[in-house]
């Protein structure tokens, strides 16, 4: 019977399952968000929800946004991200996290980025049992042969309060700023970066030493500013993004691979 159905019946058959919102509903999420632009998805499908009594969960509404809104030029004036990115290299984020080796001994690793670029400006690496010297010896190491920016976003890591670390930032003539407690999205780029880091490498890569981690670190910032594509960069590397020029465009008759992170990551590039 299954074959004289598909063989009889229309050749345009709609796919079964949800038809998705209608129409109004779409135009209603829409004039809300260009009205309301602080609104986040959550406080929108709330306000949906009590005003029209329709049960709509935030991941529709950010589907929707995603599709059907473009917002205005101009807006209410400029973000903070906007603001920091007229002074590039003015604003850094550090953050410390902890992996292990194949030999099972610890280590940190403090990693500082610009939070306009994206970029990773380096890495520092120290084995467990953090006080003071070794912290800022890590923060040096980082950011060697670097110029130091104006401020410094930190979160409130007993790490970051020691006297030693204090000292070396007023030499160093940057100022700090705390995250907000208990508010991941004041601090966001950086929690990123490293969940990137963890997911994309660490976690499928094997580490023998601190040498060998250093070295490895090294070769994913390498890929991560040259040659990785930022989603929130509009599809661009933070090293575009802080003007180096595009890479040349391939052609889809004629290209080769290059290889990053002993072949861990493979992009296409112009023959």
């Amino acid at each position: 019977m299954r074959k004289y159905r598909l063989l009889y019946s229309p050749r345009n058959r709609r796919r079964p399952g949800p038809k998705g919102p209608s129409r109004e509903l779409i135009d209603t999420v829409v004039e809300m968000k260009r009205r309301n632009p602080r609104f986040g998805c959550r406080k929108i499908a709330e306000q949906i929800s009590s005003a029209f009594g329709i049960e709509i969960n935030k991941d529709i509404v950010r589907r929707i946004l995603i599709q059907h809104y473009r917002p205005l030029p101009g807006g209410d004036g400029p973000s903070w991200l906007t603001v920091i990115g007229h002074a590039t290299d003015s604003l850094w984020s550090v953050d410390l996290f902890r992996c292990e080796s194949i030999l099972l001994r610890s280590f940190w690793v403090m990693v500082v980025m610009d939070v306009f670029t994206r970029r990773i400006i380096g890495f520092g690496v120290a084995a467990a049992n953090l006080d003071g010297p070794v912290v800022c010896r890590m923060f040096n190491q980082a950011i060697a042969k670097q110029r130091p920016p104006r401020y410094l976003s930190s979160d409130h890591d007993p790490l970051f309060r020691f006297h030693r670390w204090l000292a070396n930032l007023r030499v160093l003539e940057v100022d700090e700023i705390k995250a907000i407690p208990s508010t991941p999205c004041s601090h966001a780029f950086v929690e990123r970066l490293i969940g990137t880091v963890r997911r994309e490498y660490l976690d499928r890569t094997l580490l023998w030493n601190q040498s060998d981690l250093e070295r490895k670190l090294e070769s994913y910032k390498t890929y991560y500013n040259q040659h990785r594509c930022h989603s929130g960069l509009a599809g661009a590397t933070p090293a575009q993004r802080s003007g180096a020029a595009p890479p040349p465009i391939a052609n889809l008759q004629s290209y080769s691979w290059q290889q990053h992170c002993n072949a861990l990551f493979q992009t296409p590039i112009a023959a």
